[in-house]
């Protein structure tokens, strides 16, 4: 088969700020940011029951924040991470935190070059609570996220393998 006759589905049934349960550890809240870099929007992934963690909480986006707290106000987010700061998936990590008092866990985008001052196109100010490395590991009730540093579409970029379903949360690599 050649590539060229791979299809490539851009349907996806969902509702805007809404959790959609995806496994039995993982919901997906879309955020209604549809452009030609998010597709639908960007997918804001909660892990776990009780005690969670939230992946990437999208852009500074009231209405989102609020889909997030509603769908977890009786849960506790133990852990907000954070794949890249490209501002679809880490401004919004400030208000979710403020809310919460959960620490936003990510990497600091690097520089473009070697003693530039210039950083990557993405959120400018962004400093996590906790800085991220390859292979940190986080825990809740009933799961294990464990970062994979995915350089390539953004210098800062992660991945995060969750154990206990055989699952990677690829962010923007795919």
């Amino acid at each position: 088969m050649s590539a060229g006759s791979i299809p490539f589905n851009r349907e996806l049934e969902f509702e805007y700020d809404t959790a959609a349960r995806i496994t039995p550890l993982i919901r997906r809240v879309v955020a209604n940011n549809p452009s030609s870099f998010t597709l639908h929007g960007t997918n804001t992934y909660i892990v776990g029951h009780g005690e969670v963690a939230v992946i990437d909480p999208g852009p500074e986006d009231e209405t989102h924040t609020q889909a997030l707290l509603t769908a977890l106000k009786r849960e506790r987010i133990s852990h907000i991470l954070i794949s890249h700061t490209h501002t679809d998936h880490s401004p919004g990590a400030k208000s979710l935190a403020h809310a919460t008092g959960a620490p936003v866990i990510g990497a600091r985008a690097r520089p473009i070059a070697d003693g530039a001052k210039t950083v990557e196109a993405g959120e400018k100010n962004f400093t996590p609570d906790i800085e991220l490395s390859d292979g940190d590991s986080f825990q809740g009730d009933g799961w294990t996220l464990t970062a994979i540093h995915t350089p390539g579409h953004m210098s800062n970029h992660h991945c995060f393998e969750l154990a206990e379903e055989t699952a990677l949360f690829s962010a923007d690599h795919v």
